[in-house]
């Protein structure tokens, strides 16, 4: 993994687990990388182009365990290892809150 893959896990989510359960970099890496790596090591050739026609660098779309979603993306590097370099995660809950209705006292 890239340098640049770990700075932006650490600007992504915290070193400790939030109040609120957010993950930390420590949790992603123990039960969400696993697979990713798997991933990109079994089926790069299968995994989506990040540009069309660049078959280099491919692209990881997945649903996470602690993340609701995360989109991960790697290289093909010279010595045909695969280098995972950035990644994005949707680890927010951005559903609207239902504000609770006023009730109403009855008399």
């Amino acid at each position: 993994m890239a340098d640049s893959f770990f700075a932006v896990l650490d600007d992504l989510l915290g070193p400790d687990r939030s109040a609120d359960g957010a993950p930390s970099v420590t949790d992603f890496l123990v039960l969400e990388l696993p697979p990713i790596v798997e991933r990109f090591a079994t089926d790069f050739d299968g995994l989506p182009e990040v540009i069309e026609g660049f078959a280099g660098a491919r692209l990881l779309i997945a649903a996470g365990i602690l993340v609701r979603a995360m989109v991960v993306y790697g290289l093909l590097v010279d010595d045909n290892t695969v280098e995972l370099v950035d990644l994005d995660l949707d680890n927010v809950d951005r559903r609207p809150r239902r504000r609770p209705r006023p009730r109403r006292r009855w008399s």
